[in-house]
């Protein structure tokens, strides 16, 4: 272990002149690239979530009327036009209306979970670069203090022109780093809240559903029943 510690500083004393800028520009170019991330997460993101593309108007009343009125495959053609993620939940319990109520349940949770997937996968990005994007700001903070000390070492002397450039470098990256983790984080926790609210309405749908088609078949038995008396 003390080897590779000797090793680590007699690299960095030899070679530090040249890793420290290089190291500094990682961090610089990390940041950037954290940035144009957010920007492409925020640009598909706010055109994916888009509630017509989620919950669009006018689809569950049509669905509802051809379900009434027992006309399955006008139903199924319906949820077929629509490219919308409550579409596709209610055509996975409308598949396996037949099957029974237990079915349909399982059919609509797996096409809801996947949805809801669907929905927050790109969200997780965000959160990758409002941790990220700090932290390569603090990359350059070090590298900036190590080149401060450095040249008060080599002048043998505190004067404060000597640190100025690093401790520069050092707030700038810092800066830089926060500019983009923080909104980074603020949007993260926008587009999850919204794709939550939006689960939890395509949720409530699907429940409504399910219990149509339970007090279908309550009538249709009570119906059998009057009718075998």
């Amino acid at each position: 272990m003390s080897g590779f510690e000797l090793s680590l500083a007699e690299l960095f004393q030899r070679h530090g002149a040249v890793l420290l800028p290089v190291v500094t520009a990682i961090s610089a170019a990390g940041i950037v690239l954290c940035s144009v991330v957010v920007l492409a997460i925020v640009i598909e993101r706010s055109l994916a979530l888009r509630r017509r593309r989620i919950l669009p108007t006018g689809f569950l009343e049509q669905v509802r009327r051809y379900w009434y009125r027992g006309d399955l495959q006008a139903a199924l053609e319906c949820c077929d036009e629509q490219h919308a993620a409550i579409a596709r939940i209610l055509r996975a319990g409308l598949v396996r209306h037949q099957a029974g109520l237990h079915e349909v349940e399982r059919a609509m949770e797996a096409a809801g979970q996947f949805e809801a997937s669907q929905l927050s996968s790109n969200v997780r990005g965000l959160g990758v670069v409002a941790n990220l994007a700090p932290m390569l700001g603090f990359l350059g903070t070090v590298t900036g203090m190590i080149k401060a000390f450095n040249a008060i070492a080599a002048a043998g002397s505190s004067n404060p022109g000597l640190v100025a450039g690093g401790i520069s470098e050092a707030l700038l990256t810092t800066a830089a780093g926060l500019l983009v983790g923080i909104p980074s984080l603020a949007l993260f926790h926008f587009f999850r809240g919204r794709v939550e609210r939006f689960v939890s309405e395509m949720e409530g749908i699907a429940l409504e559903f399910v219990e149509d088609l339970l007090s279908q078949q309550q009538r249709a038995r009570r119906q059998e029943q009057a009718d075998a008396l």
